[in-house]
């Protein structure tokens, strides 16, 4: 039988992260997850992207209107980083500013999650792929009104050959191996996700077990 299927992995050396409208006003309209589980997978998809030094592109639709600032703590994350905040393009990809910024990172993957998944996920996915590009959307750091608009938003974008991941897939296919660090991405587990901490929890203590007496 000939290979039809390639394993493309995330690479955090030609990957770049996409925040687009992780705004205050646009975020009070999510309903496919709760306001705290939401907020919990944006930080911590903007934590790992922070943890694996991506270059991370913040971007915002018309703040002066109802969608509202970006929520701080995105801002505060990544101070450094291009912040295009879009006059009025509904979708990101017709922002000159925005697709410069995409390109002058180099990379070649393009991690993009935000607010509302059909439309400000879904343009500059469609708008991505058309240009080549390797998009992984983090389904979970994406909200909109239900689980329906969601669903018709993930197939139209897994149709055009965006892949679908959680943050913390993303996390774990970036890591690769647990050899390269285990204190520092268990600790970012453990800040997100409360049953990791116990897991973290029972491997400390087991490591403490293990060291032998008079070893601190």
């Amino acid at each position: 039988m000939s290979k039809s299927f390639t394993y493309r992995r995330l690479d955090k050396d030609d990957a770049a992260v996409l925040l687009v409208d992780h705004q205050s006003g646009l975020c009070n309209i999510v309903g496919d997850f709760s306001p705290d589980d939401f907020k919990n997978n944006v930080l911590a998809m903007a934590e790992a992207a922070k943890y694996f030094q991506l270059p991370t592109i913040l971007t915002t639709s018309f703040e002066q209107g109802p969608n509202g600032p970006l929520v701080p703590e995105l801002k505060e994350l990544f101070p450094d980083a291009p912040y295009i905040a879009r006059p009025g393009q509904i979708n990101a990809w017709d922002n000159e500013e925005f697709v410069e910024a995409v390109k002058a990172t180099g990379r070649k993957q393009l991690i993009i999650a935000g607010v509302v998944t059909e439309v400000c996920v879904a343009f500059p996915t469609l708008s991505a792929l058309e240009e080549g590009y390797e998009v992984f959307v983090i389904t979970d750091a994406s909200g909109t009104f239900n689980h329906t608009t969601r669903e018709s938003a993930w197939l139209r974008m897994q149709a055009a050959g965006a892949q679908m991941m959680t943050w913390f897939g993303m996390a774990c296919e970036l890591h690769r191996d647990w050899r390269n660090d285990i204190e520092g991405l268990g600790t970012l587990f453990s800040n997100h996700l409360p049953s990791y901490r116990n897991l973290i929890t029972s491997y400390n203590a087991m490591q403490q077990q293990q060291q032998p007496v008079g070893v601190s």
